[in-house]
């Protein structure tokens, strides 16, 4: 399984905090599981913005981060201040 958590803007437009994933071989990366998440359609299309974070079990990196069975994966917007 993959655990995926959604934050800040992205989790209220989806109305959803997080999921499970089945693990599959299909999803070799962060950009894997963006992209089948993506498929959806609709509103899952926030998720292909330019400015997208994302970490694996809690740390920050980028979308071709390879990925595992059982780890966990975070989507978030850049955060700014001013």
């Amino acid at each position: 399984m993959i655990q995926v958590q959604y934050f800040a803007r992205y989790r209220e437009a989806l109305g959803v905090d997080g999921e499970q994933l089945s693990w599959a071989s299909e999803l070799a990366t962060l950009d894997d599981v963006r992209l089948l998440l993506l498929a959806r359609g609709g509103v899952w299309a926030l998720l292909a913005e330019q400015n997208l974070m994302c970490a694996r079990n809690q740390e920050l990196c980028s979308l071709s981060e390879p990925l595992a069975d059982g780890d966990e994966v975070a989507f978030f917007p850049t955060v700014t201040g001013g």
